[in-house]
This record gives C-alpha cells, structure tokens and sequence, in this order.
C-alpha cells in the first residue's frame, strides 16, 4: 500500500486520471462547428471599438512588485528579533512603497 504514495507511482496515477477525465470530457461536449463568432473578441456582447488602445502592463507591474516587496518585507521583520534592526528595515520598507506609489 505504500508504493502508491510515492511520487512517481502517485504522478502516473494523476497522469491517468487526468486523461480519463479529459476523454470524457471531450466526449459529452460534442462536435465543435467553428465560425467567425467563436473566435472574435469577446467584449461583453459589444462590438471592439476599431483601433482601441492596449492596456499594457505596467500598471500591473506595479501593483505586483509593491505586493512583492511588503509580503517579502514582513516576512523578514516577523523573522527578526526585537531590537533596533527592524525598526529601521520598516522605516527603509516604507519609503520603499510609498517611492513605489508615487513613482
């Protein structure tokens, strides 16, 4: 009975359930019938507007690496001590993020 827990055994297991599921899958969903409608661009029922902007990422980028630095910043004062050190690490951290917001 141990052998099923081992890694291999147990990823080959996962490996044959994931096809079953798959194969059944593919089966109650039928024959797809491709048009121009299923592949354009859903934007909530309404047509895209012609030559409209792309978001990009930086904004995104922002967001994550501001939530980057205050998860990592935490985790690092929760490991430390209680001493002079942390005190200054969270005066560093926060003019990292508020530079991060305004910047």
């Amino acid at each position: 009975m141990e052998i099923l827990f081992a890694p291999p055994v147990t990823f080959l297991i996962y490996l044959l359930l994931v096809a079953i599921l798959s194969g059944v899958g593919r089966l109650l969903a039928g024959p797809s019938h491709p048009n121009a409608a299923k592949s354009s661009i859903y934007a909530s029922g309404e047509e895209p507007l012609p030559g409209a902007p792309v978001p990009g990422y930086r904004p995104f980028f922002k967001v994550a690496l501001f939530f980057a630095v205050l998860h990592l910043g935490v985790i690092v004062l929760a490991s430390g001590g209680a001493s002079a050190g942390p005190v200054l690490y969270l005066v560093g951290l926060m003019t990292a993020l508020v530079a991060l917001i305004l910047g």
